[in-house]
């Protein structure tokens, strides 16, 4: 599949997920899901009606170690859910960027930051593998589950160190696959948009981390059995075929 095939897929995609309120990513109840993916029922009552769409696949503000004052960027912020996360760690006198490159994500994070009174977070129209955001600014940069829908990681990966201070960090949830998918999965549209067919080796994801500049990296991961446990469990046929090559990771690394 081509890029920009596959990024207009992308778009169509999660506009309709905001126009629809409706979740590409999972069947299982939205509140469910969330705190099976690590958000706490505090955090999910403290953001904006219509910030959660529930398209994570893991809470990178638990992994960030963010604190008062700092600059923070979200790669893909949807409709600001971890973005307003984050603001509530930084406070006042930190900064939040939200970067998403679906226009009706923007048009939805800029109403839920004004509905929620959030003063310390903008959102600008841009792609990941181009980010409109200088360099050596941000002090940690976080994604939830979208890295997967890039069609060049490294490319992402690279801007990610580009705009960081030196010093400054990732953390990163996203989906890896322990082996690799087969090719009528890897070349579905539906299931590229739908966070699988994007999805690359854990091994390469490391690597690409790495050959980006970044130090330090480290890295846990969820199985579908631990997903199972914590609450998510796979229904459909699809989700159960695909439950022994996908798992759910956190990657961290230092600029």
């Amino acid at each position: 599949m081509k890029s920009e095939e596959i990024k207009k897929a992308v778009r169509k995609t999660y506009g309709k997920v905001v126009l629809q309120r409706t979740s590409c990513c999972g069947s299982e109840p939205l509140s469910k899901r969330s705190k099976a993916m690590g958000y706490s029922d505090k955090e999910l009552q403290s953001v904006p009606e219509g910030a959660n769409l529930g398209l994570g696949c893991g809470n990178p503000v638990a992994i960030a170690s963010l604190e008062p004052g700092q600059v923070v960027l979200d790669l893909g912020s949807g409709a600001g859910f971890d973005c307003f996360l984050a603001a509530q760690k930084v406070g006042s006198e930190g900064r939040i960027i939200g970067v998403d490159m679906t226009p009706e994500m923007i048009d939805q994070s800029r109403r839920n930051a004004e509905n929620g009174g959030y003063r310390n977070v903008e959102f600008r129209l841009g792609e990941i593998e181009h980010l409109p955001v200088a360099d050596n600014q941000m002090d940690i940069v976080i994604s939830n589950c979208v890295i997967n829908l890039a069609s060049d990681k490294a490319q992402v990966l690279q801007e990610a160190y580009r705009v960081l201070k030196p010093g400054g960090r990732i953390a990163i949830s996203d989906l890896a696959l322990l082996k690799e998918l087969p090719a009528e999965i890897r070349e579905n549209i539906d299931a590229y948009t739908g966070c699988i067919g994007g999805a690359i080796l854990l091994e390469d994801y490391k690597k690409a981390v790495t050959a980006a500049g970044f130090k330090d990296v480290d890295y846990a991961f969820k199985t579908a059995r631990d997903l199972v446990e914590a609450g998510i469990q796979a229904t459909t046929d699809a989700e159960k075929a695909l439950a022994e090559y996908v798992v759910s990771v956190y990657i961290t690394g230092t600029k």
